[in-house]
């Protein structure tokens, strides 16, 4: 009975975690503007909507993210899966001052950015590696999901420079 109860435990945890994987980042992106691509008759078109956030861990770096949006009645509805069409270009916006959890771990991936593209599993980053060589900040977006990802990605660097 332990046993069962241990492995309904553990189902639940399975669960929990995988619905706190879809919840919005912290950071929430500005809708800048968006394109139609695919009229559709019902529901909205399928668009192509570009983004702006600010890094949450970097003063005064702005990234502009462009991403495919799928419309129809699905889309609509909040059902269909988005494609993991993505681009990104991050820029300088002042003076910049690197905080000690960037400093602290130059070669591992930080999320600065998360957008659900799917009901459940998928979704769209924005990682950030900082390169103490070259003084320079690397923004990386792909889309994964919890079963198989894409190798689609975007990459974009903003030195850094006296202001």
């Amino acid at each position: 009975m332990r046993f069962s109860i241990l492995k309904k435990m553990s189902l639940k945890n399975i669960v929990l975690a995988s619905f706190l994987s879809i919840l919005p980042a912290t950071v929430l992106a500005e809708e800048v503007g968006s394109v139609d691509t695919v009229f559709k008759v019902f529901g909205p078109d399928h668009k192509i909507v570009v983004e702006a956030f600010d890094d949450p861990d970097v003063e005064n770096v702005t990234c502009y993210l462009s991403r495919s949006k799928t419309g129809g009645i699905k889309g609509g509805l909040g059902l269909a899966e988005d494609t993991s069409d993505a681009a990104i270009s991050c820029q300088q916006v002042g003076p910049i001052e690197l905080s000690d959890r960037v400093k602290r771990s130059p070669k591992k991936p930080h999320v600065v950015f998360q957008k659900r593209t799917s009901l459940v599993f998928k979704k769209l980053q924005v990682v950030r590696f900082y390169d103490p060589k070259r003084n320079a900040l690397i923004y990386l977006t792909y889309s994964d999901k919890m079963i198989d990802g894409s190798p689609k990605n975007a990459i974009s660097a903003v030195p850094i420079m006296p202001w």
